[in-house]
């Protein structure tokens, strides 16, 4: 059966755990589970070398995603977050091909030109996640957005966030109907509602995966797909390669008889 590339996010494991040891430190482990791509966390980075950190990941044949939880647009401005250049600059100190943002306060006054200007001379791709924000977590805005990106031609594409969508009570698969077009980067959690009323993340049920499926024929075919939901056991080896067997034949049966 044919197999699609799959990311792990390294606070699958836990903060508490990835502080402790080293981002670093998971390297090893993801690809001998056949991760493909390692998502590394600014907001759990601790006293990692760049340079160290790209060389372990080169080493083992991953690609590397850099993950911040910069938004893009800051509330009542036009221009792209200051904070843009230097965090694209870190993504690629540490290996990065691509860095994953969040929308933030999108407006169609924002300024496209000057973000797609800053972008065309970064070696750096940029990812924008649907998160689970008012403003950067619902359908509309997003959709606007990625219409304008279309229009100036820039290059960014989406990470669709299956479970991010239950945070503003929006479709997944509306979303998916709207969106997947942009779409090269899926995360994949499954979502519950703990007795307090909160919404927590939790690994994928049967149901869950049957849902996802639906949504793959609306994106490109083959996008890597990301655990982030909780990895978290005795055996993280095995752990692990058990999720990144599941997520990578995620849709392969679909597509296969597409084919037929």
């Amino acid at each position: 059966m044919t197999t699609f590339p799959v990311s792990i996010s390294l606070s699958s494991y836990g903060a508490d755990l990835v502080r402790q040891r080293g981002q670093g430190s998971f390297i090893e482990l993801l690809a001998n589970a056949g991760a493909r791509r390692i998502e590394l966390r600014e907001e759990l980075l601790t006293d990692e070398d760049p340079s160290s950190f790209a060389e372990a990941v080169a080493a083992q044949g991953l690609e590397c995603v850099y993950s911040s939880p910069l938004e893009l647009w800051q509330a009542g401005q036009t221009r792209p977050n200051p904070l843009l250049l230097a965090t694209l600059h870190k993504a690629h100190a540490f290996g990065a091909a691509w860095l994953k943002v969040s929308l933030g306060y999108y407006t169609e006054q924002c300024d496209l030109h000057t973000l797609a200007a800053c972008l065309k001379q970064q070696p750096v791709n940029l990812l924008v996640e649907n998160d689970q924000t008012s403003q950067g977590g619902r359908i509309e805005p997003l959709q606007r957005f990625f219409d304008a990106v279309d229009q100036r031609q820039a290059p960014i594409s989406m990470t669709f966030d299956i479970g991010n969508w239950q945070w503003q009570d929006q479709s997944a698969s509306t979303a998916a109907r709207l969106l997947g077009r942009h779409v090269t980067y899926l995360h994949c959690k499954g979502v519950a509602r703990r007795p307090d009323g909160k919404l927590i993340a939790t690994p994928p049920t049967a149901t869950d995966l049957q849902m996802w499926e639906q949504f793959l024929p609306h994106m490109r075919p083959g996008l890597t797909r990301a655990v982030e939901y909780p990895l978290q056991g005795n055996d993280l080896q095995w752990l692990t390669k058990v999720h990144v067997d599941t997520l990578a034949t995620l849709g392969a049966a679909q597509r296969e008889l597409s084919h037929v």
